[in-house]
């Protein structure tokens, strides 16, 4: 499973990509509203540091300007994908995109309908929110899981990436099912190195090798 960092934090980035965690970036409004930076200039930044896809998010609401603003922003980098909403006129831009070549995450995605809508319209990526299918109890794995099902029953090539990520549990269940990417924070990226035996395992050859009295360096 390839993994997304779902930040506009350029270093925070930077430190996963050192470590090869990085194999693409999403953004959102939100993001880049917390960077407290201009959306152009912070994402030229990112995709100076990422090879791999950085989504990048219009805020129109009609198709034909949803087009305008995503050959705009494609227009920022050549590792650039378009972020259009699972609406109507999002998969109107969907189409017109992809067929001009450019990659597209389709974001948003609440049902299994809609992740099929989007991968008859040629989406490159398409973005089903577990986490905010979670806070009002429904599954949000359940969806990545039929998703995946139907993607596979008809050999769609839409890559499948689970967004709205919020625990190490998300990551791993999107693992399990089959997902193509999970997009998180970098706090649940790291995260995931943390166990509680591991700690303990380390308190207590730190303590034995203590005793021997011995150097390595």
């Amino acid at each position: 499973m390839k993994f997304f960092v779902d930040s506009a934090d350029v270093d925070a980035i930077a430190e996963l990509n050192d470590l090869g965690m990085v194999d693409g970036v999403t953004t959102n409004p939100s993001l880049i509203l917390k960077s407290g930076r201009d959306i152009v200039e912070v994402t030229r930044e990112i995709c100076a540091i990422v090879s791999g896809p950085v989504s990048a998010e219009v805020v129109a609401l009609g198709a034909d300007a949803m087009i305008a603003e995503g050959r705009k922003l494609a227009d920022i980098a050549e590792n650039i994908a378009i972020k259009v909403p699972l609406t109507w006129d999002g998969l109107k831009a969907c189409k017109t995109l992809t067929s001009e070549g450019r990659m597209v995450n389709v974001t948003l995605c609440f049902s299994a309908n809609q992740a099929l809508l989007a991968a008859k319209a040629g989406a490159t990526f398409i973005s089903p929110f577990i986490g905010r299918l979670d806070d009002i109890n429904l599954d949000g794995m359940e969806l990545v899981a039929d998703i995946r099902t139907i993607y596979d029953n008809y050999g769609f090539e839409t890559e499948i990436l689970a967004a709205s990520v919020r625990s190490v549990n998300h990551m791993r269940a999107a693992a399990l099912i089959g997902a193509d990417i999970a997009t998180a924070p970098p706090a649940v990226i790291r995260k995931m190195a943390e166990h509680p035996l591991t700690d303990k395992g380390l308190e207590g050859f730190l303590r034995d090798w203590k005793k021997t009295g011995q150097k390595i360096v």
